[in-house]
């Protein structure tokens, strides 16, 4: 299925119900048992990776703590299609009509779940508040918001996320399956697909 078949597919079927299964109400999201949180940061696939889930996938990462950690890929889009077609399906107007959207495969956990990850130059019922400059909303009022022009000024659509249990993360860094990077507003919104695994290895340190 191309790209176009694809995300036809998913703005026909797409049933977003917003949830946070692991995100807490404050910025620094809480050190884990191993040491400092990685909330705010990305993980960034090894060349180790063994999951095929996960090879060369890029990971912002919304919560981490003793209880598990959330995040979301975000370099695996299904394809972009009209902003419009996409808030028509949840009976919303759009005056943006020319405006287009990305959906991106967020992970295996949920995967019929929808999540609005973007900039924090919005905040609305809903918004959780991941660092100083990335938020997610878990309410439908962003979806009103956008379709209004009152909304984020980048948006980033994930069906499904990442999901950890306690120490399972901390696991798949001790066996070299994850390095990390500093947050990067074009790795997680930018279009160019194709390079964010390589520009992330970069942004972790790791030489090409």
């Amino acid at each position: 299925m191309g790209k176009s078949a694809a995300i036809g597919a998913v703005l026909a079927a797409l049933v977003v119900l917003f949830i946070a299964p692991s995100v807490g109400d404050s910025a620094d999201g809480g050190a884990t048992q191993g040491g400092r949180s990685l909330r705010g940061q990305f993980l960034v696939a090894t060349p180790n990776m063994g999951d095929p889930r996960f090879a060369q996938s890029v990971i912002y990462m919304v919560d981490h703590t003793p209880r598990g950690a959330m995040g979301f890929i975000v370099n695996r889009a299904f394809g972009t299609g009209p902003l419009g077609k996409f808030l028509k399906g949840f009976n919303i107007e759009s005056e943006k009509s020319d405006a287009t959207i990305t959906i991106q495969y967020g992970g295996p956990v949920t995967p019929g779940r929808g999540f609005v990850l973007h900039t924090s130059d919005y905040a609305g019922k809903g918004t959780i508040r991941v660092s100083d400059k990335v938020s997610m909303t878990i309410e439908m009022s962003v979806l009103r918001d956008l379709a209004a022009g009152k909304g984020p000024s980048r948006v980033l659509f994930a069906m499904g996320y990442a999901g950890w249990g306690p120490q399972q993360l901390e696991g798949e860094m001790a066996r070299d399956d994850w390095l990390t990077a500093p947050e990067d507003l074009g790795l997680i919104f930018g279009d160019d697909q194709d390079t964010k695994w390589e520009r992330a290895r970069t942004g972790a340190g790791l030489k090409l």
